[in-house]
């Protein structure tokens, strides 16, 4: 029996792919420095019926944290500042933008939220290993007030080019893939034979596998957060590495295969794709819309935009990702 990889093994793989210093010991944007200028015109191109598909979860209390999320993420609290009812009862005091005028009020809201509860974006300050992360920078740069490295608004004005779908439970003939599945290579390179689609420098790459579709078909999250899941394995870094994309995201909590592949280390792709790639990574991406778009289109690349928020220091956030066909 072949023994299951270990620390050693992450730390084998993370040093050959490594991107420190490749864009200058300063770098924070990572695998962003592959979305040129250059690769934005090209992905404009393939703008053909303007057909958009959105490709991110609502920001409501009835997110996947609902299942009792890790740590100690929750769904968004929204609240109203001020509302109609206000209006209706005579309660609400002197409206600001009326002065003296007795007939405009208005609505106001709050929103309370883990910025890595829905639909996001990991930014480069958000994983650790050995005391450092992406490029070098110390641990300590991440303080009570956010990150002074690797913050999540490094990716905000470069979050827009080719993006790519490989389907993975639609290449293996299969709705999802059950929790526990570590994706391969192999299995992404099916999904470029049988979409007719070749992965590049600067591409943004969703892989789907289907758990969204799962959750659904069930009827509830259940332990969707931080639980077992499918996702990308081991063997599928070589892949990612060697193709120099800009960004990938998949439609689970993790990105990664849960339970990891390495006993004595948790969330091993994480450290490998955060800390020394610099990958950006995505989570929670809904690719159910965008799965049956590209189908119908019967082509699986398209236009993407999906910048972070411009949140000051922070190491995730969420966003509104968007194809274009």
């Amino acid at each position: 029996m072949t023994a299951p990889p270990t620390i050693a093994t992450v730390k084998e793989l993370g040093l050959k792919y490594s991107n420190w210093g490749r864009w200058g010991d300063d770098d924070e944007l990572g695998t962003l420095n592959h979305a040129s200028p250059e690769a934005v015109v090209r992905a404009a191109k393939l703008v053909k019926t303007g057909r958009i598909v959105a490709m991110g979860l609502p920001i409501d209390d009835a997110g996947p944290q609902s299942g009792g999320g890790a740590f100690g993420r929750f769904n968004p609290i929204h609240l109203m500042i001020r509302d109609g009812a206000d209006v209706v009862a005579g309660t609400t005091i002197r409206d600001f933008y009326g002065g003296d005028d007795r007939h405009l009020r208005g609505a106001d809201d709050v929103l309370i939220m883990p910025l890595q509860s829905g639909t996001q974006w990991d930014a480069l300050a958000h994983i650790f290993f050995e005391g450092k992360m992406y490029n070098g920078f110390a641990a300590d740069q991440v303080g009570s007030k956010g990150a002074l490295k690797n913050a999540i608004t490094s990716g905000c004005a470069r979050m827009v080019g080719r993006g790519v779908l490989l389907d993975v439970p639609a290449a293996l003939g299969v709705p999802w893939l059950e929790p526990g599945h570590a994706i391969t290579s192999e299995e992404l390179d099916a999904c470029e034979r049988r979409q007719g689609v070749k992965v590049g420098r600067g591409d943004f790459v969703f892989v789907r596998t289907g758990q969204m579709a799962q959750v659904r078909d069930r009827g509830a999250w259940g332990d969707y957060a931080g639980g077992s899941a499918p996702g990308l394995g081991l063997d599928a870094v070589p892949w990612v590495g060697d193709r120099q994309i800009a960004a990938l995201a998949t439609d689970t909590w993790g990105m990664e295969v849960r339970p990891n592949e390495t006993p004595d280390t948790n969330q091993p792709l994480h450290i490998i794709f955060l800390v020394y790639m610099g990958l950006w990574v995505g989570e929670i991406f809904d690719l159910e819309a965008i799965a049956e778009a590209c189908a119908e289109e019967q082509r699986w690349e398209f236009m993407f935009s999906g910048p972070p928020l411009p949140i000051t220091r922070a190491v995730g956030s969420p966003l509104t990702p968007v194809a274009v066909f």
